[in-house]
């Protein structure tokens, strides 16, 4: 997976409470975010939740880059639960690879929390490709 600083929308985000991304991408300007192939955004949690209840990750469009005129949800995942909210979780959503034909002129993430977090942060990024870096192998052999 090859993340772009242009497309990140989230960088060790604090969770508590229900948020939006503290970026946003300007679907107006003259840029290729992988439009015509298939597009995820990938959450990371770069450290622990805890305190909270559980966390649903979405991607969101909006007219404005405060994410909070005319919202539009064009992703989501299932609601996670806390435990599963350990450092190094990944969860990917697809985006619509038409997304700029939408209408909307940013797009961003949002974070629906059940209950308070009292620590707990993410990372999102749009991408191409999900690497899940779960891939295990056999024990028992030599690399020579």
């Amino acid at each position: 997976m090859i993340t772009d600083k242009l497309l990140r929308v989230s960088t060790d985000q604090a969770l508590t409470t229900t948020a939006v991304s503290t970026d946003t991408i300007d679907l107006s300007v003259a840029r290729d975010i992988g439009e015509g192939q298939d597009l995820y955004m990938n959450f990371a949690v770069t450290t622990a939740l805890a305190g909270g209840t559980s966390v649903k990750f979405e991607v969101i469009q909006a007219d404005n880059a405060a994410l909070s005129s005319n919202v539009q949800v064009i992703g989501s995942s299932d609601a996670v639960l806390t435990a599963a909210l350990v450092a190094g979780y990944n969860t990917a959503v697809r985006i619509n690879p038409q997304v700029a034909s939408n209408g909307k002129r940013y797009l961003g993430a949002r974070y629906t929390i059940s209950g308070t977090y009292t620590a707990g942060a993410v990372t999102a990024d749009i991408v191409t490709d999900i690497q899940d870096g779960k891939k295990f192998y056999a024990s028992g052999f030599t690399v020579a």
